[in-house]
């Protein structure tokens, strides 16, 4: 089972499709449950002590949300890089060994203490900066294309 829990609504058409799209490409090979936590309104005329109870707002709907037998791979700014072969070495480590896997998706300002003690890998993503909600569909590309490889399925490239 892989569950994906992250911070706000997709909102655009567009977005809900992809998500969708690469939802339904996973399913064959793994049981998949999206989960999606409310935000807080951020404006930019927060302060940073603002940002800062948003944020930890934030983590405690997440953190509510995993539970306490999964392998939590959150999405982090300070996490580490993984190549695609590199994901799908790991997911087929994690569910060789009966682990069910969790990836979080914080919010638009970042994930709190908590939440990052929690975890037990913190993945960079990238280099680039993208909207949090567009994270969701390269996680699930990225989930979808580590099935590929692990199965020897054609796709990856």
């Amino acid at each position: 089972m892989i569950r994906i829990v992250a911070c706000g609504k997709a909102r655009e058409k567009w977005m809900k499709a992809g998500i969708e799209e690469y939802a339904q490409r996973i399913r064959p090979y793994e049981k998949l449950e999206l989960v999606e936590v409310q935000d807080e309104k951020v404006p930019q005329s927060n302060s940073a002590a603002e940002n800062e109870i948003a944020i930890r707002k934030e983590g405690e709907r997440l953190l509510r949300q995993v539970k306490d037998d999964e392998y939590v791979i959150l999405l982090d700014l300070a996490g580490d890089t993984l190549t695609s072969v590199g994901l799908s070495e790991k997911i087929r480590r994690l569910r060789d060994a009966s682990n069910k896997i969790v990836f979080v998706i914080g919010g638009s300002l970042g994930v709190s203490r908590e939440l990052a003690k929690r975890a037990d890998f913190r993945w960079k993503l990238s280099d680039c900066t993208f909207p949090h909600q567009l994270c969701r569909i390269l996680v699930l590309e990225q989930v979808y294309r580590s099935f590929r490889i692990i199965n020897n399925d054609p796709y990856h490239k």
